[in-house]
């Protein structure tokens, strides 16, 4: 049997007295797109930077490309380089052009040669449609545009899994339909993808499955059509009908006594 791409195991994590993760399991195959929704404080994003120790968990045990990064002996820069990780925020380096954000995590982690390194650079500037942009500065660049350069120079590092944590919230709206694309592109491709989002029409049409979080636990996991569909539990339910009817939330956030209890 092939060993799942991403396993969790028993994960908990708390920040002082507040216990953000209660016990999650979770794997995703190889190949496999898994985007993760829930409300805000559920634990969505502190799950996502467990997965590559940018958070230490409290307890349970963390497995990708069958290595344990909870091990404290492991070699966690070699095991993270089977990793990329697009946050929301870009994170680009502004006197750097674009080529040269490319370029620079290539030549210092991967000990690639400069010629090496502008030549995968400018293959995954390709990738994403930014060819033409790689000596433009990232002041120069839309937010959608600064966007797919992470992304790009995610790849560039070669991972075998890449994880997203709401790569579109911090963009206006109309810059959103070009990184779904890209993301998109990646999915068909078959690379393994673990998608914290809101974007609940790319998590029905692109995702394998769905995970639905709330309260530091998994509530719902399954096909796009069912957990979205048509979820089982109602914590579910009601998440979707507030995220998918924003008069609903906003009625519910002048009248608190309106929202159902459990909560």
């Amino acid at each position: 049997m092939t060993r799942p791409e991403i396993e969790v195991r028993g994960l908990h994590k708390s920040f002082g007295d507040n216990e953000v993760l209660r016990g999650i399991d979770l794997e995703i195959g190889r190949g496999e797109v898994v985007c993760v929704i829930g409300p805000s404080g559920s634990g969505k994003s502190t799950l996502l930077r467990c997965v590559n120790l940018l958070e230490e968990p409290t307890k349970g045990q963390v497995f990708v490309g069958g290595a344990e990064l909870t091990d404290p002996d492991v070699d966690i820069d070699a095991v993270r380089r089977r990793i990329g990780m697009v946050f929301q925020q870009f994170n680009l380096f502004p006197h750097l052009t674009v080529v040269e954000n490319l370029t620079l995590p290539q030549r210092r982690v991967l000990r690639r040669d400069k010629a090496t390194a502008a030549k995968v650079a400018a293959e995954n500037l390709e990738r994403v449609g930014l060819a033409e942009k790689a000596s433009a500065y990232p002041a120069s660049l839309s937010g959608g545009q600064q966007q797919r350069v992470a992304i790009a120079r995610a790849l560039a590092m070669g991972p075998a899994v890449m994880l997203f944590d709401e790569p579109t919230s911090a963009l206006d709206p109309e810059l959103v339909g070009d990184v779904l694309a890209v993301m998109r592109m990646l999915a068909d491709e078959g690379m393994t993808m673990m998608v914290v989002t809101h974007e609940m029409t790319f998590a029905r049409e692109v995702a394998d499955r769905v995970v639905f979080m709330d309260g530091g636990v998994v509530v719902e996991d399954g096909r796009p059509e069912d957990v979205i569909g048509n979820p089982r539990n109602e914590r579910t339910r009601h998440f979707l009908s507030r995220l998918l009817d924003p008069a609903m939330a906003e009625v519910e956030e002048e009248n608190p006594a309106r929202r159902g209890e459990g909560e």
